[in-house]
């Protein structure tokens, strides 16, 4: 299939279906680790649980490693319009990210149990957790991340090229605030049950796996300016730890 020059409107509601899906899919998500994984099941074997969790995330964090190589990225691009390809990895994303909430099975256990008022500094750090992934979003242009923007560019007739590094605000402070606010939302839930030890344990474990293979993206896109930032900004993605 040949790339269409001009976005159609099919295009376009691909694009911001596609944004829904993904908010649609944070959302789920937040309802889930809140309210689906604040009850401990009965007591029994964690192992099985667990590991059927780690292999969950495991297929949602391989789509991000596919989609970032060849062959399938090559394939992708000869496949859909090239304004199509960040919505396309956003849609599969999203969709594989509801399925993993979906089926994210409960873990026998509690680790711990905070009695007000130290449970209220767990659900302030939480909201600013979340503050902080919003606010970081934001910053770097949340209708590119999602892939809405190369269809706006293309059918401005604008060539949408890469958003600007930013280094300011958040970002001068930690160079993922994005995984900073997600790793302070997934562990500083006051009711740390094991089903939610395990979401945070593995989704943060990957993150922290993926922030060198991401930095070396953004070196390709940004050369000598983000090899700069990395050496004024010394922490990757939690302050005085990584």
């Amino acid at each position: 299939m040949r790339a269409l020059s001009t976005p159609t409107s099919a295009a376009l509601a691909i694009v911001w279906t596609g944004l829904l899906a993904f908010g649609a899919s944070l959302v789920f998500f937040v309802y889930s680790f809140v309210v689906r994984c604040s009850e401990a099941p009965a007591p029994g074997s964690a192992a099985v649980p667990a590991l059927v969790n780690v292999v969950l995330f495991s297929i949602f964090a391989l789509h991000h490693t596919l989609f970032a190589r060849t062959p399938l990225k090559a394939w992708v691009r000869r496949t859909v319009p090239p304004y199509l390809e960040r919505s396309l990895y956003t849609w599969v994303a999203s969709v594989l990210f509801l399925l993993v909430c979906w089926w994210w099975q409960p873990v026998p256990g509690v680790l711990y149990r905070l009695p007000p008022p130290l449970s209220w500094i767990g659900v302030g750090a939480q909201a600013a957790g979340g503050l902080l992934m919003l606010l970081s979003s934001g910053a770097i242009d949340m209708l590119d991340l999602a892939g809405v923007r190369p269809v706006l560019s293309a059918q401005s007739g604008i060539h949408p090229g890469h958003v600007p590094l930013e280094t300011s605000g958040f970002y001068g402070f930690v160079r993922h605030p994005v995984y900073f606010g997600w790793t302070l939302f997934v562990f500083d839930a006051p009711d740390m049950t094991a089903t939610r030890a395990v979401f945070a344990v593995v989704s943060c474990a990957y993150l922290a796996l993926a922030v060198p293979f991401e930095e070396r993206s953004l070196i390709d896109t940004f050369g000598t300016d983000y090899e700069e930032y990395r050496t004024k900004v010394r922490w990757r993605m939690v302050p005085g730890l990584y």
